[in-house]
């Protein structure tokens, strides 16, 4: 027997054989155990042949014959601290088996299979995934639906016998993308037992949970391979994504609290504080004139900025998104003497330079494919439908790999890029290398273009942007800085893409910019207030045309810029805290600092309230022992202070256990959406 265990999680397995290593309990810590538990035990790689008629965990043929693995352990199961390394074969079927197994430090499981080929016929591998048992009292299942501008909102359903699946087919990780999570019934943020399934991997995926109907109930998740993708010739091998389960008895905030403590804790997490960021998309979108975007940049700095980033629209024949895309050189026509003068104007207001790229795509009209069609992701008889004017670049082609290195770094060195910002705006389809399925070389190639850039230029920061919030995952985090969670800068959606992007997400992770007064993609008008409130919660940053605002207007922003500094170390530091509020028109979340000596809290009305007096407003994650200052923040993010609350005028002092049982009374916003209040705790 192994157990793992960490943060109040355990992992406990059978090892003796001849199986592979069987899990008989993963949940939380049970304590010492001097005895194997008398419980059903969960085989990771089950088969017919052991009396597993679930979905298969290997599948795969020899050009149509088929040999069932049946694997026994090669070798003693070894560990190391949480990780357990294990080696089954099966040579009947001429395969061997690796399995990779740990438990961070923050309790959050990760596992990875790697399969060889160790006979001498190929092997065409359709299935290869990792799974985890969930104990029967896992009543309900919630992931998430998305598209573009309306990224990962949740949806529920009674888990009920059979497969609930989840399969990306697109070639990037999905507007819907998100943790599959299974828990006890009513779970909600801060309540109920879940558990949940991330696949690391930013092409296309699956999870699943399945309940059978001998009782037996499965989480698992795996790269979904397209048939003929992955073809293993003798000793030829395929190794999974990383594949993530996280359990928490806490509810929703349990999970993320774990997760984001693992990101946290990785060796190339940012350690320096996150810049405010000034972007030039909505601001003057494909209108690049050195005399209006030097404007911008002076604006910029005025109101606090840190970083300016230089988006679409700066190279070649880019005058709108018919044209230009992959010919990355600065276009004469718009920069005679280059992004220079720019990039000095940005530096002497000592901010960072940051530069928009969209590596893996090329419009038809361009240098670059008049020049190499050849170098299209694609059948070449049959070119798919453009999607947004452009296709796909086959970057697993040597030839197109040394290009984007070698154009990107040439930039970059040229003009000491402090920050990429990558975007990725269209789905694959029909995504051909070769001959065969391509999406699989492609996402690694992506990767090793990634890590590539990171190597030569180690002060590098890159943005995973794809159409907005289309690419967020453990995988691509492993190599970048910040996740765009969407396109839309309306602070009534942002509001729902950010809470639920954050259960992965960590806020200093999560870009998050204050837009126009009207907002691009939806047209509606929302106040500085609310939107300045709404991007506190994030990486922050401005993206508007900051120029045209009045002077008032650029102050209240700038005084934003200064609270969001003020409050950075914790909003970028703490533990999430979103309320089970019992008014669903109205939200309550925050972040608490990990000594819980300081908090801010959110109450954001986004609806009209059926209750015309607002329920309390609860505010947990507090030491329940501590006397707090709690005090209403003043100035623009806190709407009108004529709805305020009678204790907001001078702040009032209450116990930590106080502030989450009774609370406070909440502002009178039930007649005004788009309204915010925040509060401010310290210890005394």
């Amino acid at each position: 027997m192994i157990v793992l265990s960490a943060e109040g999680v355990a992992l406990v397995l059978d090892v003796a054989g001849p199986r592979p290593p069987r899990v008989l309990h993963w949940g939380a810590s049970p304590g010492p155990l001097t005895d194997l538990p008398p419980a059903p035990a969960q085989d990771l790689v089950p088969s017919q042949g052991d009396g597993w008629y679930g979905r298969p965990v290997l599948a795969g043929h020899r050009d149509g014959a088929w040999r069932p693995p049946r694997f026994t352990l090669a070798e003693p199961v070894a560990m190391d601290g949480r990780r357990v390394e294990a080696r089954a074969t099966d040579p009947g079927a001429g395969l061997d088996l690796r399995t990779e197994i740990e438990l961070t430090g923050q309790g959050v499981l990760r596992m990875r299979h790697e399969v060889v080929n160790t006979a001498t016929s190929p092997y065409t591998l359709d299935r290869l995934a990792c799974l985890m048992p969930v104990p029967a009292e896992a009543a309900e299942v919630l992931d998430f639906t998305g598209r573009w501008a309306r990224e990962r909102h949740p949806q529920r359903a009674p888990l009920r016998r059979g497969v609930w699946s989840r399969e990306n087919r697109r070639g990037r990780t999905g507007f819907d993308a998100g943790p599959l999570v299974v828990g006890t019934p009513g779970f909600g943020f801060r309540t109920g037992e879940v558990w949940a399934v991330h696949v690391a991997w930013s092409g296309d995926h699956v999870h699943h949970v399945e309940r059978l109907p001998e009782g037996d109930t499965v989480l698992a998740g795996a790269e979904l391979l397209a048939p003929g993708e992955v073809r293993l010739g003798e000793g030829g091998s395929y190794r999974t994504p990383w594949v993530y389960f996280a359990t928490s008895d806490t509810g929703l905030d349990g999970l993320s609290r774990r997760l984001h403590a693992m990101l946290r804790a990785r060796g190339g997490h940012p350690g320096s504080p996150r810049p405010v960021t000034m972007n030039t998309w909505e601001a003057v979108y494909f209108d690049h004139r050195e005399d209006r975007l030097l404007a911008l940049a002076d604006a910029a700095a005025e109101v606090g900025a840190e970083r300016f980033v230089v988006d679409d629209g700066w190279f070649r024949h880019r005058r709108d998104d018919h044209a230009g895309l992959g010919d990355w050189y600065v276009d004469e026509t718009v920069w005679p003497d280059g992004l220079h003068a720019l990039v000095r104007r940005v530096r002497e207001h000592g901010m960072q330079f940051g530069l928009w790229f969209e590596p893996e795509m090329s419009n038809p009209d361009s240098d670059l494919v008049r020049a190499h069609p050849d170098w299209l992701l694609a059948d070449p008889g049959r070119l798919p439908r453009p999607r947004r004017h452009q296709h796909t670049l086959d970057l697993a082609r040597p030839e197109v790999y040394a290009y984007l290195l070698e154009r990107i770094g040439a930039l970059v060195g040229e003009y000491g890029v402090d920050y990429v910002k990558w975007d990725h705006n269209r789905d694959l389809a029909e995504a051909v290398h070769d001959g065969i399925p391509g999406t699989h070389a492609q996402t690694e190639a992506v990767y090793r273009l990634l890590d590539d850039l990171r190597g030569r230029f180690p002060h590098l920061e890159i943005e995973s942007c794809s159409s907005g919030g289309g690419r967020a995952d453990l995988g691509v985090l492993e190599r970048t800085d910040r996740i765009w969670a969407s396109d839309t800068m309306d602070p009534f959606e942002r509001q729902r893409i950010q809470r639920w992007t954050g259960l992965l997400i960590p806020y200093e992770l999560m870009g998050t910019h204050v837009g126009s007064e009207r907002a691009h993609i939806t047209g509606r008008v929302t106040g500085l207030g609310f939107r300045a409130a709404t991007a506190l919660f994030g990486h922050a940053g401005i993206e508007a045309d900051i120029t045209a605002w009045t002077p008032a207007e650029r102050a209240a922003l700038a005084e934003w810029v200064a609270l969001h500094k003020r409050l950075r170390p914790l909003l970028h530091g703490g533990e999430v805290v979103r309320v089970d509020h019992p008014d669903p028109a109205a939200w309550v979340h925050g972040v608490v600092s990990p000594g819980r000596g300081h908090a801010v809290f959110a109450y954001v009305q986004l609806e009209t309230s059926a209750s015309g007096r607002p329920a309390r407003m609860r505010l947990p994650g507090l030491d329940p022992d501590a006397e707090y200052a709690v005090s209403a923040v003043p100035g623009v993010v806190s709407g009108p202070p004529g709805v305020w609350p009678e204790w907001a005028s001078g702040g009032v002092r209450l116990g930590g256990r106080a502030l989450a049982v009774i609370g406070l009374a909440a502002p009178l916003l039930a007649d005004s959406p788009g309204t915010a209040f925040l509060v401010e705790a310290v210890r005394l």
